[in-house]
């Protein structure tokens, strides 16, 4: 017998009992369905036996660990019932690319029709498998054979992965007769995945899944379609290159071709940004250049880089930082658990922002505020402005596109962009790099360099930004008159000498610790970039450090 520490609770399990036949045992003392377990401070899946005493706690749904690996196990659902349908050739070009609000969007592969037909009958597979509680098997193949096992099955991007891992084994999934890699952990079986739904949608597919904050619920799809095309454009790019994934990356790195890439990246980029500012130019009348975008999209070296272009095309670019008009310490919104609410668009003076932006627009001399972050109030220091006919605010805060910030401006003077890092390589076809982890890895080196921040405090500081940016940006996205991907090919690669040792750092008695190692094993697929590389006016550089900017 094995005993079991449980919720403070202490039981006894024979020898032989899986982690699942535990889940069983204690599910009813949680709200949402389990999906993993850590076994004295270690993640592991549940088709795992117990094989010791041990402190255990359990990852619902309603976690970041439990709603990932229930997204992998889902993804794998859905590849493996296009491979059951249009065969092997058709699941190993379908690529798992971006996620939408709560659609994965699956590209889809060679020989599928694109149409609600498809579609339907591949939810139909997919159900038939949750129906028949389909086991997912996991196999600890040596490097070589594992190698060997995806090249005789065609997926060469896996092959092209693992040649550059430095461990000496991989994890692979078998379903049914198909086999796949996944950077993670999964569910037990397809049973598991209940709630979903496989639409048609634009290249390819959506398939659309529970949020955490509803892990069993299935809501519409909610469409973006600036924000989808921004991933395409991205993705076009990219293919046009020749770098779909961090094996194609690892392969430039390899080869001593990372100079050129970085400057053929940074051009690219140069041109988007000259063609946001022609637009800007060509729109005419435009007074209130409005950027904005969630934590660490690079908001600031942008508008930067922005203001340069419109000053070469005649324009006199001002910038007006959004969080100048912070109400005053004391009248700032709390949440729920009694901390200030810097997020909400309360915390902004919103009026007197407004009353400002049209006294400038009709010509007055206004003085702006500066906000004292020490002491958390709005000073006035004699910054004067007046705009001329040829002048332009650009104007930078989370805020920027929500209507509210902005109520009282005339619409035609407003040019609103929203900026992100959209991440645009895979880890391979069915591996996708999450948008988010992007700007953690890019703020946590920032927070480090700038603010003496330690990883932990970053990571454990994320969700509320999270929460933040669900409340006040997203919901705006499609507001914007532009769209600008901020991230960088090989930024990741560039970021990665910094954050490992941040990372290290963190240990087992922190609540970051699963976080820090989830993001240890990530990076260790890429080689590194040193900064170096890097031109000083670049994007990467207001978290790397060495910008000529002042960010």
């Amino acid at each position: 017998m094995y005993k079991l520490k449980v919720l403070g609770e202490e039981i006894e399990v024979e020898r032989g009992t899986s982690w699942e036949q535990v889940a069983d045992m204690v599910q009813d003392k949680f709200d949402a369905p389990i999906a993993a377990v850590s076994v004295n401070g270690k993640i592991r899946e549940l088709f795992k036996k117990v094989n010791k005493n041990a402190e255990v706690e359990f990852f619902t749904l309603n976690d970041d660990i439990g709603k990932l690996t229930y997204t992998r196990t889902a993804t794998m659902l859905a590849i493996k019932s296009i491979f059951d349908i249009f065969g092997e050739k058709a699941a190993n070009t379908s690529r798992v690319d971006f996620s939408i609000a709560n659609g994965l969007f699956i590209r889809g592969g060679e020989g599928i029709p694109l149409t609600d037909a498809s579609a339907e009958k591949i939810e139909k597979r997919m159900r038939e498998l949750v129906n028949l509680g389909t086991p997912i098997n996991k196999a600890i193949y040596p490097l070589d054979e594992a190698m060997d096992l995806f090249e005789r099955h065609g997926m060469k991007d896996k092959c092209d992965l693992f040649k550059f891992r430095r461990t000496s084994q991989v994890n692979v999934y078998e379903m049914d007769g198909y086999y796949d890699y996944y950077y993670g952990y999964m569910l037990p079986n397809a049973s598991y995945v209940k709630s979903f739904s496989f639409i048609q949608y634009g290249e390819g597919f959506m398939l659309v899944l529970p949020t955490k904050d509803s892990p069993t619920e299935v809501k519409p799809f909610e469409e973006r379609k600036k924000l989808y095309e921004t991933f395409m454009e991205t993705g076009r790019w990219c293919k046009q290159i020749g770098i779909s994934n961090v094996g194609d990356l690892n392969s430039w790195i390899c080869e001593n071709q990372m100079n050129d890439l970085i400057l053929v990246q940074e051009a690219e980029q140069e041109r988007r940004i000259g063609e946001i500012a022609r637009d800007i130019i060509n729109r005419g009348g435009v007074k209130f250049v409005m950027i904005a975008g969630p934590s660490s999209s690079g908001k600031t070296s942008f508008s930067h880089r922005l203001s340069v272009q419109l000053r070469t095309m005649g324009l006199t670019p001002h910038p007006i930082a959004v969080d100048d008009y912070f109400v005053n310490r004391e009248d700032t919104p709390v949440d729920e658990d009694g901390n200030y609410n810097f997020e909400c668009i309360e915390a902004i003076d919103t009026k007197g922002f407004n009353d400002d932006m049209l006294k400038l627009l009709a010509g007055e001399r206004v003085e702006l505020p500066d906000f004292n972050f020490k002491i958390g109030r709005r000073e006035y220091n004699g910054r004067y402005m007046q705009l001329g006919p040829d002048d332009v605010l650009v104007i930078e805060g989370i805020h920027g596109l929500n209507p509210k910030m902005s109520y009282a401006l005339p619409e035609e003077s407003k040019y609103k962009i929203y900026i992100s890092a959209l991440t645009s390589i895979n880890i391979d076809e069915h591996n996708r790099i999450p948008t988010t982890d992007a700007r953690l890895l890019r703020r946590m080196v920032r927070d480090a360099r700038t603010r003496g921040s330690d990883a932990a405090r970053t990571i454990g500081m994320w969700p509320s930004v999270r929460r933040g940016e669900e409340e006040n940006i997203f919901p705006f996205q499609e507001e914007a008159d532009a769209m600008f991907n901020s991230v960088l090919i090989y930024e990741l690669a560039c970021l990665k000498p910094f954050a490992e040792p941040l990372l290290f750092q963190i240990g087992k008695d922190s609540p970051s610790y699963y976080e820090a190692k989830r993001l240890l094993k990530f990076l260790d697929y890429f080689l590194s970039v040193p900064s170096e590389f890097l031109p000083n006016n670049s994007i990467c550089r207001e978290f790397v450090g060495g910008s000529c900017f002042r960010v």
